[in-house]
């Protein structure tokens, strides 16, 4: 082998050894990937006797309680899904799920969905017991958009562009998600998700 080829070759090993060099060990974010297409609920789990029908491409809710729970485990990943709620709704989304058993605000991250709350530090917009909303949004009577965030201790809630939530906290790490029908009428689309 030639002086010139060695020095090629090392040249190139060199170069696979920096730091800016992709490798193929480097974790890409994953397509998005539809959850709820407003035509089916495959792959949700219903949780309790909500109403839940699917309506004008829409999954919605207006009597019971309950969830619809994702039948697949999350750690970190985007969320970006549609609302739409009456004033007097109380809804959520729950995400990083500890015990889909036991769905609430001490085994979930809880992105609240209630405008009358009665103690309004944890209304919509915010992470219950985490985060109280950096604005305060009125989202009865009209569709909003929700995208959350969820990659290690981060996360970070926008409701309508306007980012509510960006906090650090490690209580949770992974878990299925659920959304929440409590009062009012409720419906969700457009759900998808992106992991990392």
């Amino acid at each position: 082998m030639s002086l010139k080829s060695i020095s090629m070759l090392l040249a190139a090993a060199l170069c696979a050894c920096s730091p800016d060099a992709p490798t193929s060990d480097t974790p890409a974010a994953a397509e998005w990937q539809t959850l709820f297409d407003g035509t089916s609920l495959e792959g949700w789990t219903l949780e309790g006797d909500a109403n839940w029908q699917i309506t004008d491409g829409a999954v919605a809710a207006d009597s019971g309680t309950g969830f619809l729970l994702t039948s697949v485990a999350y750690a970190d990943f985007d969320l970006e899904l549609e609302f739409w709620v009456t004033p007097d709704a109380n809804s959520g989304v729950f995400i990083r799920c500890a015990n889909p058993q036991e769905i609430g605000a001490a085994t979930c991250y809880e992105v609240n969905i209630f405008d009358q709350r009665p103690d309004p530090a944890y209304r919509t917009g915010a992470i219950v017991n985490v985060a109280e909303p950096k604005v305060m949004l009125e989202t009865g009577n009209r569709w909003n958009r929700y995208e959350i965030s969820a990659h290690g201790r981060s996360l970070v809630v926008k409701l309508n562009g306007e980012t509510t939530v960006d906090v650090a906290d490690d209580k949770l790490a992974a878990g299925p998600f659920a959304l929440q029908y409590g009062a009012g009428r409720v419906m969700f689309r457009n759900v998808r998700i992106r992991t990392h």
